[in-house]
């Protein structure tokens, strides 16, 4: 019999520091998007504030609040005590949402759950790490940050724990305490995104035409969807202790580094090609549809971008979907169908164009790796060139 969890005591002080901890991570983001925040006292507990004015065209402008979190994903950092990219998986998650409908996400805020602080020399590292993921990100994404916010939560996180050796699991299940380590910091992280979108550059879905280029954006890693299946087929076949393998047809990396891989932030990209909400902005390129493939794949995003329209889709020169994924779909024992359903399988965003040479010139000036996948058709439904790890069928339509 294990040990009841304990209600344990909030620690208010190290709460505080680690909320400043956060809050000066934050601060760091302001040089993203000068002016944005307005500081009335730098202090831990002053204020900041968004001034109204710096909307140029405010009558035509719509504001609104997006939501999400990074998911359990999180076991994976925890697995592999590195929590430096974490940050990359949760604002790619509410930054590159607010882009499918024209919007340009301009300021991030986040809640930290964590089960408990204590003050050790590895909880500090843990923080640091998210906090400095924090800066990296902000910037990828092009967006503020605009609090630290973090709570104790107790056993209510439980997080990833390593097993005890053998000779300590006996001794523990004898003395009936829990047979796992209980140190580090253990957490969920969600976030919410603030995004403005002018009227003249809302993407509604009717601006679609048939012969549209497709063109896709390269992910190399899972993002931060399906993770829960990553983790079932990972932990079946290589065991309690599999992010620690190699496996040789995935190459030298550990499984944990693979899976870890960090979200893309597309974000940044897709507004400078739309021009974003300041309508005094050039657009880089005519854009007439943006998809973020998350959870339900090509067939669900591609379809969302779609359904206002009527129109279709054909992918006939499709991303390769990273190995990784074809090896866990393999180990699922998922039809190609199915995987198609679960992860991106290539592209972690579609952008629909009539003007796709703009876009590619665009892609090269920023290092952003986009591939032209297919074609917007005049016919309803979804085609994609099958290149699933099955590969019973060439094409699958939906």
């Amino acid at each position: 019999m294990t040990e009841r969890s304990e209600i344990q005591d909030v620690n208010i002080e190290l709460g505080d520091d680690v909320s400043r901890m956060l809050y000066e991570a934050s601060k760091q983001t302001h040089e993203n998007r000068p002016g944005l925040l307005v500081e009335f006292h730098e202090s831990f507990s002053g204020a900041r504030a968004m001034p109204v004015g710096m909307i140029p065209d405010p009558e035509n402008t719509f504001m609104n609040l997006g939501f999400d979190g990074v998911g359990t994903k999180v076991e994976v950092a925890e697995r592999m005590d590195d929590h430096s990219t974490v940050a990359f998986d949760l604002f790619a998650m509410v930054c590159d949402d607010a882009v499918v409908r024209g919007a340009e996400p301009v300021a991030v805020g986040s809640i930290l759950d964590v089960r408990q602080l204590d003050d050790t020399e590895h909880t500090s590292e843990t923080v640091q790490q998210l906090a400095l993921g924090y800066v990296a990100a902000a910037k990828a994404a092009g967006v503020v940050v605009v609090n630290g916010e973090v709570a104790e939560l107790g056993s209510r996180i439980d997080g990833f724990r390593k097993i005890l050796p053998l000779f300590k699991r006996v001794f523990a299940s004898i003395m009936g305490r829990d047979t796992y380590e209980r140190d580090g910091l253990r957490y969920n992280w969600g976030a919410s995104v603030l995004w403005l979108a002018h009227k003249d550059r809302l993407l509604t879905g009717e601006q679609l035409r048939p012969g549209d280029a497709l063109i896709g954006l390269d992910e190399l890693g899972f993002r931060s969807n399906g993770i829960t299946d990553v983790r079932k087929a990972m932990l079946g076949e290589y065991g309690p202790n599999w992010h620690d393998q190699t496996v040789q047809e995935l190459g030298n990396t550990s499984l944990g580094e693979l899976v870890m891989r960090p979200s893309t932030i597309y974000s940044k990209f897709v507004s400078s090609l739309t021009g974003g909400y300041n309508i005094d902005v050039e657009p880089e390129a005519e854009i007439s549809g943006v998809a973020h493939i998350t959870g339900g794949g090509q067939p669900s995003k591609l379809g969302r971008m779609l359904e206002p329209s009527g129109l279709g889709a054909v992918i006939d020169e499709p991303i390769e979907p990273p190995k990784i994924m074809k090896h866990v779909q393999e180990l699922r024992g998922f039809s190609d169908r199915k995987a198609y359903g679960k992860w991106h399988m290539g592209p972690g965003m579609v952008i629909a164009t009539p003007d796709p040479e703009a876009v590619f010139e665009a892609s090269a000036n920023q290092g952003v790796s986009a591939q032209l996948i297919g074609h917007v058709d005049d016919k309803p439904g979804i085609r994609i060139k099958n290149m699933g790890a099955v590969g019973n069928e060439e094409w699958l339509e939906f």
